[in-house]
């Protein structure tokens, strides 16, 4: 059974970063004893850039000791500690290629479903000190996942996490993951990600402009002279800018 085996916190504070001062809190640690979780902070614990993380679909950010293992070994690294990646849960267990959007997990005293994989940002790269970390946690799949608070309640370093209910789509957040931001996404599976319940309103609005630049892409397709030169397949970065995630 997977298992909690940190509960990590931060508040906002001001980094120097390249010659500027960037409002982050990034830098998490753990705390001992239970923690109450509630809709959308774990008690002392903060966001600076509102805009991008916290709210209710990204209470609480989990990352898997796998991954940690994982870039211990591909960066060369040996000194991780737990809150390292900015996550607030640091789990045994819940690997991205497995858990699925709309999942529903116990945890504690609190219960919480799967949203969407993390929203990366040159932040982590600087509480990490490198500076492609953002694009390495997509680009290798392993970028942790969002969850909301459906039930209020206290958690501790050690808890259980029993699964209590799938999602209706079984979209895992490696799946979702390359979607929204890897080159080759499947317009069909899009498709799927615009009827999923469990989705955050602004990741349906993404999949809907996947789904809508493969469908235009095939319209030009069938026109006479469709073939006469050639096209690169639709791509995120064809997205309308309204339907990307902030």
């Amino acid at each position: 059974m997977a298992r909690l085996l940190s509960v990590n916190v931060g508040l906002p504070r001001d980094i120097a970063w390249q010659g500027r001062t960037v409002r982050t809190a990034i830098w998490k640690a753990p705390v001992q004893g239970r923690r109450m979780v509630r809709r959308l902070n774990i008690d002392g614990d903060g966001q600076g850039d509102l805009a991008g993380h916290g709210g209710e679909h990204r209470a609480v950010f989990v990352y898997q000791t796998a991954s940690y293992r994982y870039w211990q070994d591909r960066l060369g690294r040996n000194d991780f500690g737990y809150g390292q990646f900015g996550e607030n849960f640091t789990v045994d267990g819940l690997p991205d290629d497995e858990v699925c959007i709309g999942d529903h997990f116990q945890i504690g005293g609190g219960l919480f479903e799967v949203t969407q994989p993390r929203v990366t940002c040159y932040r982590v790269g600087i509480r990490m000190n490198e500076p492609q970390m953002a694009a390495l946690l997509v680009a290798h799949g392993r970028p942790g996942f969002y969850f909301r608070v459906l039930e209020e309640g206290e958690v501790e370093a050690g808890d259980e996490i029993a699964q209590v209910s799938t999602g209706p789509e079984r979209m895992s957040v490696a799946e979702v993951n390359a979607l929204l931001y890897l080159p080759g996404s499947s317009e069909q599976r899009a498709g799927a990600g615009i009827a999923h319940s469990g989705l955050e309103c602004r990741l349906a609005r993404l999949f809907s402009g996947i789904a809508r630049a493969g469908a235009e892409r095939r319209r030009e397709d069938r026109k006479p002279w469709a073939h006469a030169y050639s096209r690169p397949r639709a791509r995120l970065d064809g997205v309308p800018a309204s339907a990307r995630i902030a």
